[in-house]
């Protein structure tokens, strides 16, 4: 069976993946890590990446007491995502691909995460809920595509709350999203918001201004908590995502939900998700922080995929497309 190299680097994380078969064999990361207040730009992200790459990569073949000869095939991204990290993860894989002499494959960044998930959780032909910092889209699989049946149409679920972190000032350690989550836990009052669902498409941008208006106001004149409004925007934009995610299952008469992306790791999004679908006798699936945040195994895991297909990136197409849609992708691997 063909052993394929998968690198990842589309946003703040850095990782680099081997997979056979589908067994991980390797799967080491590393994170650009803001201070409290800010995000992370462009140029800081892709020199974070070219100075951590080929550590990653040498633990990566370390791990999986591995030769560069072993290696069949070498999978990048892509994109989506942001241009610099991208090109520098690219430029990585192209080099290594043509020294060791091996063939490449640009991978889908959302299909990456996707073929993840069903590889972890064993998923058949689930309605997929695709979560990240910087995508929000509700997919189903019909005839060689991953469709589209809902998206954002401004801002991503994780950059509305990455972004109003920031407002906070919540640490970026190990993620603003995760600390948002723990602050949750503890918020007791459910301040309204407003809730933007248009057919099968979602918009956060209003409900981010408006919190971000109303927060100093209301911590000053000790209305709420900020513990409060990190509930409240939680439960408000998951409800959101429940209710696009559930009208896509009955469309397709589909009784599996798959929640994958960065913010699918998120105990409250999956336990609302878990109440809609024992609503419905479907099943969630659903994965750890481990592969459902962006890693290099899962860009290795569609690699594979596409490469036992027949799929092969001539080297003068293996460069990066920022606004890379998941429905671009032709799927040969499936049916």
């Amino acid at each position: 069976m063909p052993v394929v190299l998968g690198m990842e680097g589309s946003a703040n994380k850095l990782g680099v993946g081997i997979v056979r078969d589908g067994v991980v064999l390797s799967n080491p990361r590393r994170t650009y890590i803001t201070p409290p207040g800010q995000g992370f730009l462009p140029r800081d992200t892709s020199r974070h990446h070219r100075e951590h790459i080929l550590t990653v990569l040498k633990e990566a073949l370390q791990e999986a007491n591995l030769q560069p000869s072993d290696i069949d095939c070498v999978a990048f991204t892509k994109g989506p995502g942001m241009g610099a990290p991208l090109a520098a993860v690219a430029v990585v894989a192209r080099t290594i691909a043509q020294l060791w002499n091996r063939p490449i494959v640009a991978v889908n960044h959302c299909v990456g995460h996707i073929e993840m998930g069903r590889l972890i959780t064993g998923a058949g032909n689930p309605t997929v809920l695709y979560v990240s910092g910087g995508n929000t889209q509700v997919i189903s699989y019909l005839e060689r595509r991953y469709r589209i049946f809902g998206e954002t149409i401004d801002i991503a679920v994780g950059n509305c709350l990455d972004r109003f972190a920031r407002v906070l000032k919540i640490s970026n350690d190990p993620s603003p999203g995760y600390n948002i989550e723990q602050m949750a836990k503890r918020g007791k009052k459910l301040v309204e918001l407003p809730y933007t669902v248009k057919g099968m498409d979602v918009s956060f941008s209003g409900i981010l201004s408006h919190i971000e208006d109303a927060t100093h106001t209301m911590l000053a004149a000790g209305e709420c908590t900020a513990e409060d409004l990190c509930f409240s925007l939680q439960e408000t934009v998951f409800a959101m995502l429940v209710e696009v995610t559930e009208r896509a299952m009955a469309h397709c008469s589909s009784q599996e939900v798959m929640i994958v992306g960065g913010v699918a790791c998120n105990l409250r999004l999956q336990e609302m998700m878990g109440m809609m679908c024992q609503e419905r006798g479907a099943t969630l699936y659903a994965t750890d922080e481990s592969f459902c945040i962006d890693n290099g195994a899962m860009i290795a895991q569609a690699g594979w995929q596409m490469f036992c297909s027949g799929h092969r990136t001539q080297l003068e197409d293996s460069w990066i497309t920022q606004r890379y849609r998941t429905d671009d992708v032709e799927v040969t691997w499936r049916d």
